[in-house]
């Protein structure tokens, strides 16, 4: 059953729209920051596959828009981030991009010891370590037809969607109950900032939102775009591979620093409210992204390999734990920022790019700003560890 590309937007408004209101209205999800979307995308998702459980239909969401609103996501973020603040995080991202290189290490070495375990071909288990869960769904694409004709193991595509599919729903549950965690544990408080680069606080007074402001806001997103669009295909000429919402991130960043009058001082004076019509827009389109993502898990592709799955999968979130709580957050400074961080590297080593947005978003709109977090996690998960990836995986493969 295909649903068509209008229907499966309104369908996704419907669901985040339902998982905003159970957020407001259920203390515990905002006490452990579950990311809003998580709470609609994954019932829609159980629903799906009942579905396909009992009658055998399978339900497939056109989402086509999907790709698009995390692009208008990162534009957001680049035009909120100011180079001074990404300078002053240099030392922060070398670090966290050294912690996430050591933890793909761990991922592969865990996922080969596990699939020798089980009698399987130990290179497959690097489809449950870094290519599905660090890689995610793509690098996942990339790499399974090589797995299947060069080293004969056939089910290496159903091993990485499998594997990316439980990952992607743990990065989401795990990250803010790990923030909550650390504060709990250490005692730290927020920064109680309410200039949140994505979303709005909860329970905190809100800027007014006027007309100009959010078009202020859309106008800069979209020239964004189109820049970003630019940079896209200059750096497809050199012959690198980088994931589109970088260059639009880039392009961000650029029009934000080089021309401020874009989203500069004088915008800001005439309407006050034009950062906060770009931290709403940006909250729509990840909210809006991260449902449809959800909602088009197919989860009867665990079938046949679920023990397996479960097990690595069981490993993988235990391991990811740990080393947050024992070593990524104590080398990243053991304060707010970190504990924002630490909430983000869940999404980096299990999930996606959105997903450790997503849960950076939960927390600072529970417990306040954290602006370097949004700088830094975002270049470490969509950038540099994807090109870090493809070496790791290369030298395991060989």
């Amino acid at each position: 059953m295909q649903v068509d590309a209008f229907l499966s937007f309104t369908i996704a408004v419907i669901l985040l729209l339902s998982g905003k209101i159970a957020t407001m209205n259920a203390g515990i999800l905002r006490r452990y920051s579950i990311p809003e979307p998580v709470v609609g995308g994954l019932l829609c998702a159980a629903v799906v596959a009942l579905v396909f459980a009992l009658t055998g239909d399978k339900i497939v969401f056109e989402l086509g828009m999907r790709d698009f609103l995390l692009l208008l996501f990162f534009a957001g973020i680049g035009l909120k981030a100011d180079v001074r603040s990404l300078l002053a995080g240099g030392r922060s991202l070398a670090i966290l991009l050294a912690l996430a290189i050591v933890f793909m290490l761990i991922q592969n070495f865990a996922g080969l010891s596990l699939a020798s375990l089980f009698g399987l071909e130990p290179k497959a288990g690097l489809m449950v370590g870094s290519i599905s869960l660090t890689g995610g769904v793509g690098t996942t694409l990339a790499w399974a037809p090589i797995f299947t004709d060069r080293l004969g193991i056939a089910n290496a595509l159903e091993l990485g969607v499998a594997a990316n599919t439980v990952g992607l729903i743990s990065a989401c549950v795990v990250g803010g109950p790990i923030a909550a965690f650390l504060m709990r544990r250490h005692r730290i408080a927020g920064t109680n900032n309410v200039e949140l680069d994505v979303g709005a606080p909860f329970d905190r007074p809100q800027t007014k939102l006027d007309y100009f402001s959010v078009l202020w806001a859309i106008l800069a997103l979209n020239i964004s775009l189109m820049l970003g669009f630019g940079i896209d295909k200059l750096i497809a000429l050199t012959g690198l591979t980088v994931p589109t919402f970088v260059s639009c991130l880039a392009a961000g960043i650029l029009i934000r620093n080089l021309m401020p009058m874009a989203v500069g001082s004088t915008v800001r004076r005439l309407w006050p409210g034009v950062e906060d019509g770009l931290a709403l827009v940006s909250d729509l389109a990840l909210g809006l992204f991260l449902t449809m993502a959800l909602m088009g898990l197919q989860l009867w592709q665990l079938d046949g390999v679920f023990v397996f799955i479960a097990c690595a999968l069981a490993l993988q979130v235990v391991l990811t734990v740990v080393y947050i709580v024992t070593i990524v957050f104590r080398l990243m400074g053991r304060d707010y920022e970190a504990v924002v961080i630490c909430a983000g590297f869940g999404g980096i080593t299990l999930g996606s790019t959105a997903t450790a947005i997503a849960n950076l978003t939960a927390v600072t709109q529970q417990h306040g700003a954290a602006h370097r977090a949004f700088i830094i996690v975002p270049l470490v998960c969509g950038f540099f560890i994807d090109i870090v990836n493809a070496l790791v995986i290369s030298a395991f493969v060989g």
